[in-house]
């Protein structure tokens, strides 16, 4: 997870905490097993909780591979299940955008050393930007996914970075979950513990998807 923060100068002028109602599939979401969730382990933005509040969220696939396209498809409509989502074919008009790339190499010079510093590599990355659309506060996410991975591999990744773009800034502990940290040689579904989770991340308040104006107050909607 990386992000990408450009914010406009004066926070005096940003909206309030506040919540929003959940999504009608949240919010029927009931678990059954008491499996619990991950959420202490949920980073928390400088804005509050990455959520979408706009619905359906857009979704745009940039590739040239129609099996890869399938593949992603197919981890959009798993999400889908519990947020709307729609795929739209221009990228200007996307929420979230996902790309067939190699992600950044984050290779970084240390100067103390005088060495170059070669992190562990990535195969899929999420980023987010905050702006100003039309005097509301609002998000996009950018999804890069490695074009190196094998299929089983790139759904997985696939699965796991729109979890991120959906609004689970944090990774589980427990392989089991779609969320977990790291790659494994099994590749789990969204359980039970993502969904609990993601229901409460979108239960928190941010500052989102409100409307502001130059005094930092909500305009009644």
């Amino acid at each position: 997870m990386l992000f990408s923060y450009s914010l406009i100068a004066d926070s005096r002028s940003l909206p309030e905490l506040k919540t929003h109602p959940l999504p009608a599939n949240l919010a029927q979401w009931q678990e059954q097993n008491q499996s619990g969730d991950y959420f202490d382990a949920v980073e928390i933005s400088p804005v509050g909780a990455l959520i979408w509040s706009q619905f359906p969220v857009k979704i745009y696939v940039h590739s040239d591979r129609s099996s890869w396209l399938s593949l992603v498809q197919q981890a959009i409509a798993e999400w889908g299940q519990y947020l709307p989502i729609e795929l739209v074919n221009r990228a200007e008009l996307a929420d979230i955008l996902i790309k067939r790339e190699l992600p950044p190499s984050g290779v970084r010079f240390n100067a103390e050393t005088g060495k170059l510093e070669l992190p562990r590599v990535r195969s899929a990355i999420t980023q987010y930007e905050i702006f100003v659309k039309e005097n509301r506060l609002t998000h996009r996410m950018s999804i890069q996914i490695s074009p190196n991975l094998a299929d089983r591999s790139a759904l997985a990744a696939a699965r796991h970075e729109l979890g991120h773009a959906l609004g689970i800034w944090g990774h589980s502990p427990l392989e089991t979950d779609v969320m977990y940290f790291a790659q494994t040689r099994d590749i789990a579904p969204i359980s039970s513990r993502d969904i609990n989770t993601l229901k409460k991340v979108y239960q928190q308040p941010t500052q989102l998807g409100w409307q502001m104006d130059q005094l930092g107050y909500l305009i009644p909607e």
